[in-house]
Order: structure tokens, then sequence, then C-alpha cells
């Protein structure tokens, strides 16, 4: 049985660009949401920076992750995002289950 994947991306904006995430996450999550295989897809705000932000990601398994990579709307958001990023976002992959 194939092992769900757990991603945490953190995510910096350019100074005062913040709301361009979120704008652009708003248009993205409802097509990503319906995707085969995405378990959770969630944007947090870190608290007291509003340039700084934490995607929790939960996918079924390694392969509904690649094809969601792969995707047109995937292709053209990470296209799109150097425009308000600091820089690239750091992809943590997590074990889906806590250890304690």
């Amino acid at each position: 049985m194939p092992q769900p994947i757990r991603l945490h991306i953190h995510i910096t904006t350019l100074p005062g660009r913040g709301q361009e995430q979120v704008d652009a996450y708003e248009r993205l999550a409802p097509i990503v949401r319906a995707e085969q295989g995405c378990l959770q897809y969630d944007l947090h705000r870190v608290a007291g920076d509003p340039d700084r932000f934490v995607l929790a990601e939960l996918w079924s398994s390694r392969e509904a992750l690649a094809a969601h990579d792969a995707t047109p709307h995937m292709v053209a958001a990470d296209a799109a995002s150097p425009a308000f990023r600091a820089g690239r976002a750091q992809v943590i992959e997590i074990e889906a289950e806590p250890v304690a």
C-alpha cells in the first residue's frame, strides 16, 4: 500500500508582498484540492510576519504528488511565483506519522 507523503513548504515573499502569495494560493487551492490524491493543501502565515508562510500538503502517494507537480496549473504557478517571492521555497518532507 502506498505511503502518504507529507510536506511542509516554507515560503518567504519579498517585503510587503505577502498578500500576493495569499491571492495566488486562493486561486490555486480549489484546483489542487480537487486533484486525485490530495488529502491536505493549507497555507498558514507565520505568526507576526506577513511575508512568511508554511504550506502544509498531504498526498496519498508519491505518484499523486508527482502528478500534481506536473499539472499545467502548478507549472504556471511556479513560473509566476518569482515575481513576489524572495527566493525558492524550502520543501521539507516529514514522516506522515508522528514519532511521539
